[in-house]
């Protein structure tokens, strides 16, 4: 998978040794997601940094990689990702007279730029973020998969560009300070997930299909890929059939490796359909069997208990499916003891750059990583799929629908995320603060955004427009937060997770399928259990959604506030001056499951303002 940086300076000398030595720097910040190889490669004017995570031709695929013709280096990249048809590409160039020196993925994405300049974004399927510095223009390209699977982060300097996976790599280069202002602060507790937004000042991400073109002129973006509208004229069996035939040839493509592969098993419908077709892939391939891994909780199986969100717990379905497809299938318990561990909490710090208040359920996601990257360094998930089959119970909800704002913003006021009744995870944040930052309007404004975007088909009900425009919505705003949340934790510890739900081709399809078609056996993701009926034992195919689990421990819960009430007696803590502290006190001291949201917001908060020295301009 990798991690990328680098340095355009068109009137700075990057080959001298200071230059170098930032590039270095620059470079080490991700080591994490790059553990078995590092590189760099310096012109007088571009600087490329590079840290492997070696998932295909092991010995070959060494980055930053050029290619050279008379002598003369005539493009390099440092590249992150997967191309999932850099078979038939390499192909085809080969067919053109292109020469290859390896049987890397990276080489083809070079040659493919060298043939088809930038149009050879549209002949790309898979997963990436790469910079391409072509010397002869004096030019680099960033660009960024289609749905934005890849991170990819740049910084405008007055005579360049710096760019980075994570906003730590540009944070690493001396010229940049972690600040945040007021917009910044509204971006990082809206839950709105603003397509370009970084959070921080002056920094900005590569929108999903997007490429950014930086040159002496300055920089400029384009979009090479955007959802459009197309008639879908298949009826219900075909477009079963056609579901199935895509994800057959998805699963397919994204088993290839040169490394161990698993997959991640939840014993829902979306990761029980990616582990029994990569079971059968694996099988046809006479590689299995899959390994498959489950993240569990100290005791929840035995005592779970069912709430508004979660109706069942996962560990029974997930050996069921386990089972049923002869994984072989582990699962990760964490105790409470792991989830308040000051070393793990760091580092899923680290690994996000920001502090989301998603509290234990990131630190677990980093746990489960962790373990699985002993024994795998590839992982299938099933994450996406209900963006791209609308498998949320808001999506069928009729307030959410017909709610002026972001659905999922509608049902999370009931859950205390944001914006509830009581105040959400902004709750015990200073009254002022609040009112500055206005989240209500901020929210209003980019949801007005997203609307103006969506592509309409003419003709369609109003019911049909709407439905469009709640799936729009998820596929480019709210899908952001899990593929950059898995992302994140995954490449934290060397692991690349792969998304086969949000392969383009698929998406696009079931985007245009009528909402009648995408709900046509009166339930939720109904094409999706359709097209994998086959493959499924019966409880998990009729299994309710049920979200990524969270532990009910209620030590978890006293122990962060017990946490809350030291931070309120430390007189410099950051993030002291953010707080009504009247209300946190009262907080802290209330035996109340339900403000761990609120509590998690402020202690995310003032680790990241102590450990990102972060300067707030408000």
């Amino acid at each position: 998978m990798c991690g990328i940086t680098g340095w355009i300076s068109y009137d700075q000398d990057l080959t001298a040794e200071r230059e170098r030595d930032t590039l270095a720097a620059m470079t080490a910040t991700m080591a994490c997601r790059g553990p078995d190889a590092a590189g760099m490669w310096t012109d007088t004017h571009a600087a490329l940094g590079h840290r492997r995570l070696a998932v295909i031709d092991i010995e070959g695929g060494k980055q930053p990689m050029s290619v050279e013709r008379d002598g003369r280096t005539v493009l390099v990249t440092t590249y992150s990702g997967e191309i999932y048809n850099y078979r038939e590409l390499r192909a085809e160039l080969l067919g053109r007279g292109h020469a290859f020196r390896t049987s890397s993925d990276t080489e083809v994405a070079l040659h493919a730029y060298l043939e088809w300049g930038e149009d050879f974004t549209h002949r790309l399927n898979g997963m990436y973020a790469f910079a391409l510095w072509d010397p002869r223009e004096q030019q680099l390209l960033l660009v960024r998969d289609r749905m934005g699977i890849k991170p990819l982060y740049y910084c405008p300097t007055p005579d360049g560009v710096l760019f980075g996976s994570e906003p730590k790599a540009i944070l690493a280069h001396p010229a940049v300070r972690p600040a945040v202002d007021i917009d910044g602060l509204a971006e990082l507790l809206a839950f709105t997930k603003t397509p370009g937004h970084a959070v921080y000042r002056g920094m900005y991400e590569v929108r999903p299909g997007h490429v950014v073109r930086v040159s002496r002129q300055g920089l400029a973006e384009h979009r090479y890929w955007r959802l459009e509208t197309r008639d879908h004229t298949d009826d219900t069996d075909t477009t079963v059939h056609r579901v199935r035939e895509l994800l057959d040839d998805i699963v397919a493509r994204q088993l290839i490796a040169d490394v161990p592969l698993c997959t991640l098993l939840s014993g829902g419908l979306d990761s029980s359909a990616i582990t029994a077709l990569a079971a059968r892939g694996l099988a046809e391939n006479k590689q299995g069997p899959v390994r498959s891994f489950a993240v569990d909780f100290v005791g929840q199986t035995e005592n779970f208990k069912a709430d508004a969100l979660r109706a069942t717990p996962d560990g029974p379905y997930a050996h069921a499916l386990a089972e049923h497809v002869n994984a072989d299938h582990q699962d990760i318990v964490l105790d409470t003891a792991a989830l308040m561990d000051p070393a793990h909490r760091r580092a899923t710090l680290t690994a996000r750059d920001l502090p989301f208040g998603s509290g234990e359920s990131d630190t677990s996601l980093y746990l489960l990583f962790k373990a699985i990257r002993d024994r795998s360094t590839v992982a299938l998930s099933g994450e996406s799929a209900d963006e791209v089959f609308g498998g949320y119970s808001w999506f069928h909800d009729p307030r959410a629908v017909a709610a002026d704002t972001f659905p999922w913003l509608a049902v999370f006021r009931d859950f205390g995320f944001t914006g509830s009744r009581t105040g959400g995870r902004e709750a015990l944040l200073h009254p002022e603060l609040l009112a500055k930052v206005d989240l209500g309007a901020y929210q209003a404004d980019r949801y007005r955004e997203a609307l103006s975007e969506v592509p309409y088909r003419e003709g369609d009900s109003a019911t049909e427009r709407r439905m469009r425009e709640i799936c729009y919505l998820h596929l480019t705003r709210f899908v952001q937060f899990l593929l950059d949340r898995k992302d994140r934790a995954s490449m934290a510890v060397g692991l690349e997770v792969r998304v086969p739900f949000c392969d383009h081709r698929l998406v696009e399809y079931v985007f245009n399928t009528p909402w009648s078609l995408k709900t046509f056996d009166g339930r939720e993701k109904s094409l999706l259990r359709a097209a994998t009926r086959d493959l499924l034992p019966d409880s998990v195919a009729q299994r309710v959604k049920s979200p990524y689990p969270s532990t009910q421990d209620p030590r978890y819960a006293d122990a962060i506030r017990a946490e809350l009430r030291e931070l309120l007696a430390d007189d410099d803590a950051p993030v002291r001056p953010l707080l009504d502290i009247a209300a946190a006190r009262r907080t802290a001291d209330a035996a109340n499951q339900d403000a761990r949201q609120p509590i998690e917001m402020v202690l995310g908060l003032n680790a990241w303002l102590r450990q990102y020295e972060v300067e707030l301009t408000l």
